[in-house]
């Protein structure tokens, strides 16, 4: 395979965990790949670490996220897939989530996904392409202290669907993951205390939190064009936590 036959994907919230962990991945493994992330040292780092150009963007602006895309363009010329990994974990019930802890919630997951499902369509309704989003388990199974995270997240799963529905006459594939709990940075404040991590533990079926690149394996492999029949799916990759009911472990 030559360079320029090699696939070009754009990766949002590089900087993150799981964006990292799948930029890695995906660089590793003969693709070509713009990362995309907020926090320009940390790109640079990566970009020195995995040899992969980068941009910096706000997320939840429409002009920021056109220009990741035009960026990612005029160093590849094209664009065959798009991981959007950008996302936020706010916690509390309903009574206790003010407007504030709201409207972010919902910019940082749920407008974030949109605007890279129109950029990525806009561009790729001549050839096709692959467009991955990161949803939740949360928006599958009732969890307490959920309600504004995995609303937005449900919103991610109903936008999978009706964008795949609408693309796929142009050979544009849509899908998501929807993750149980994972060990990345964002998190940590949940598993780094031992009490709470062994109460999550319990819940997911499999018996153990999941890893950044648990997550990142999935987005890859939905990512691939050699998956080019796979649309309007959202996989869990959540150890059994958005549809088991775990046997207690002796």
């Amino acid at each position: 395979m030559t360079d320029t036959e090699r696939p070009v994907f754009l990766v949002f919230g590089a900087t993150g965990s799981v964006g990292s962990a799948l930029s890695r991945r995906l660089s590793t493994t003969g693709n070509r790949v713009m990362m995309a992330g907020r926090k320009r040292a940390r790109l640079d780092d990566l970009s020195r670490t995995f040899s992969c150009p980068s941009t910096t963007v706000e997320a939840t602006d429409p002009t920021s996220i056109e220009q990741a895309f035009d960026d990612t363009i005029a160093e590849f010329g094209r664009i065959d897939g798009v991981a959007n990994c950008v996302g936020s974990v706010m916690l509390k019930p309903a009574h206790l989530t003010n407007d504030e802890d709201w409207d972010q919630t919902i910019a940082i997951n749920l407008t974030s996904a949109f605007l890279v499902v129109r950029s990525a369509v806009k561009r790729m309704r001549k050839q096709g392409g692959s467009v991955v989003l990161v949803s939740s388990a949360s928006a599958r199974v009732g969890l307490a202290n959920h309600e504004a995270i995995a609303a937005a997240k449900a919103g991610i799963i109903g936008l999978t669907l009706s964008a795949a529905a609408s693309y796929a006459n142009r050979n544009i594939r849509i899908n998501a993951v929807a993750p149980g709990l994972i060990q990345s940075n964002m998190t940590r404040q949940l598993w780094e205390d031992p009490a709470a991590a062994q109460s999550s533990i319990r819940m997911h079926a499999l018996g153990r939190l999941g890893d950044p690149d648990d997550v990142a394996s999935a987005i890859d492999w939905l990512l691939q064009p050699s998956n080019n029949w796979i649309t309007g799916q959202v996989i869990g990759v959540d150890g059994g936590l958005g549809c088991i009911v775990p046997r207690p472990r002796s």
